[in-house]
């Protein structure tokens, strides 16, 4: 069992949010003793990007856990009591963001930020985003999620005026390399005021989300 980690158990008093332990590469014993040390510290228990035959292995020592096998993030312990201020709707191109969706979603769930899928209305049927353009009005935040040439957040970002955040997907043929294409097209986007994090990074857009809703 590896014990070779430093836990910041001081994150949640600095930042408001506790540390988040990226699951994909650590064996699941030290999986294991990072959940039981966050929970002895009274600390809630986030993993990304976990396999499912390590969460069957946690699902015996933690009853209290939430696994969504799309985006594979799991949760052990409840959500965070529901911020009164603070709205986010996540927007995807097609149903193959979904993981990125996903991991967005109950990242802000987690947070206790009220959240919102709005999901399919890529660029290719624009009239989809027209269909609930009204209803996008309400939410304080925009997370747009998409792949292949990565064009939703610029239609978007001409529309609404709202922080958007923009999360580019591996999704596509070819010439998409594995979201690249879509990095590239929303780093040069030309709506002004977009934000983009990395390629499937759904956490990193939910926490970027959290700490606009923290500053306002």
């Amino acid at each position: 069992m590896t014990s070779n980690f430093n836990l910041d158990f001081d994150r949640n008093e600095r930042l408001g949010f506790p540390e988040t332990v990226f699951g994909f590469n650590k064996d699941i014993d030290s999986i294991r003793k990072i959940a039981y040390s966050m929970i002895d510290a009274n600390e809630r228990v986030l993993i990304t990007k976990i396999q499912p035959e390590k969460v069957e292995v946690l699902r015996k020592d933690f009853l209290d856990l939430f696994y969504d096998p799309v985006s594979s993030i799991c949760r052990i312990g409840s959500d965070m009591d529901k911020k009164s201020k603070g709205s986010v709707a996540i927007l995807s191109g097609g149903t193959s963001d979904e993981p990125v969706v996903n991991e967005a979603f109950y990242s802000l769930a987690y947070m206790g930020i009220e959240t919102e899928r709005f999901q399919d209305i890529g660029v290719s049927g624009l009239h989809r985003l027209m269909d609930v353009k009204m209803e996008l009005k309400r939410f304080n935040i925009l997370i747009v999620v998409a792949g292949f040439e990565g064009a939703l957040p610029t239609v978007v970002g001409g529309l609404m005026p709202q922080p958007l955040i923009a999360v580019p997907v591996s999704v596509g043929y070819g010439v998409a390399q594995g979201g690249v294409t879509a990095l590239h097209s929303m780093l040069s986007s030309c709506a002004n005021g977009i934000s983009v994090v990395n390629i499937d990074n759904g956490y990193g857009a939910a926490m970027a989300a959290f700490r606009i809703i923290s500053g306002m």
